[in-house]
């Protein structure tokens, strides 16, 4: 009994840091499922199923595949998928893009203080790379802690506004669409391809030094069950509000409309999202460059970005993440190609 107590128990700590850094500053302030999904309105929610299938899969595959090779950090994995000879271009590559949304994260974190406390947006940048750097300080404890109180908040908030929109019949699809375009077609497959990608430096090393395979395979399956959840209800939240593509953080204005009560019980949730996200791309970047000593690595590390930051949020992320949707096609192709070692 206590076995499998133990096992639940790492299984939830594998979802819930999954979960975290998938549900970064685009997922959690709706800017990135408005761009993925909502602006193609039906088209959006039966792509929001795809992608929490492809969640589920490729989070699983991704760790056992990771878990078979005792892989300690994405360039293993990245190896054994696009062969050694193209991997060093790989990894360069996969690093960029861990660098640019962790970047666009950081500068999520400084949009929600400017555009929702009415603070500076160098102050939100500060404080959240203080916080960065102590929890970084506990390494794998410090990314599992931070993971496992966040997650479960968002999750039941996500449902709960969603059970209120319901209850009060606010539900309705009042949103503004984009007219069908192929890119309504790509888009789950883009988007789960582009967070699976980016999910390689967290969870390869995670799967790596899970107890057993029941365990990585259980925590994979709650994990994808989870972005389901919390995925299609909030689409469907957004779907609700119809000057949702005017906002860089449109969940936040829909809380502050319609349930100005719960406005900074969000503003907190939405916050440790994106520094949730925040803590797994440094940790992965860790063990990338652990050869590395640790002032040097936090040195250069947090003053990237900082730099790279300081941009406006909804310019960086509306560039950055459709172009590395695109390029992390290959991954998920090769990861549904390759043979299981």
């Amino acid at each position: 009994m206590k076995k499998v107590d133990k096992t639940w128990v790492g299984a939830w700590q594998i979802a819930a840091v999954y979960v975290g850094t998938v549900v970064g500053a685009g997922f959690a302030t709706g800017k990135e499922i408005v761009a993925f999904f909502t602006q193609y309105g039906t088209i959006g929610t039966i792509g929001v199923i795809i992608s929490g299938g492809l969640f589920t899969w490729g989070g699983m595959r991704l760790m056992m595949m990771a878990r078979a090779l005792r892989a300690s950090s994405y360039k293993q994995l990245n190896d054994y998928l696009f062969g050694k000879s193209a991997n060093i271009i790989v990894t360069a590559v996969m690093t960029l893009m861990v660098l640019g949304v962790t970047a666009v994260m950081l500068s999520g974190a400084g949009a929600l203080f400017y555009e929702q406390l009415g603070l500076a947006k160098q102050f939100g940048l500060i404080i959240t790379i203080c916080l960065l750097f102590i929890t970084m300080l506990y390494d794998r404890k410090g990314l599992l802690a931070v993971n496992v109180f966040v997650v479960p908040l968002m999750l039941l908030f996500s449902i709960g506004i969603l059970g209120k929109l319901v209850v009060a019949d606010k539900w309705c699809m009042a949103a503004t669409v984009s007219p069908p375009s192929w890119r309504a077609l790509f888009s789950p497959f883009s988007y789960a391809a582009f967070n699976l990608a980016l999910a390689q430096p967290v969870l390869v090393p995670l799967a790596t030094e899970a107890r057993d395979e029941r365990t990585v395979k259980r925590g994979a399956l709650l994990g994808g069950g989870v972005l389901t959840l919390i995925l299609l209800s909030s689409h469907v939240v957004l779907l609700s509000f119809p000057y949702v593509l005017n906002y860089d953080i449109p969940m936040a204005e829909i809380i502050h409309t319609f349930f100005v009560s719960l406005y900074w019980l969000y503003l907190l949730i939405i916050y440790g999202e994106i520094f949730t996200s925040l803590v797994g791309g440094v940790f992965g970047l860790r063990r990338q460059f652990h050869f590395v000593s640790s002032p040097l690595f936090f040195l250069v590390i947090l003053a990237l970005l900082y730099v790279v930051g300081s941009f406006r949020y909804s310019v960086l992320l509306s560039v950055l993440y459709p172009l590395f949707g695109y390029i992390s096609i290959l991954f998920l192709f090769l990861l549904a190609l390759r043979k299981m070692p």
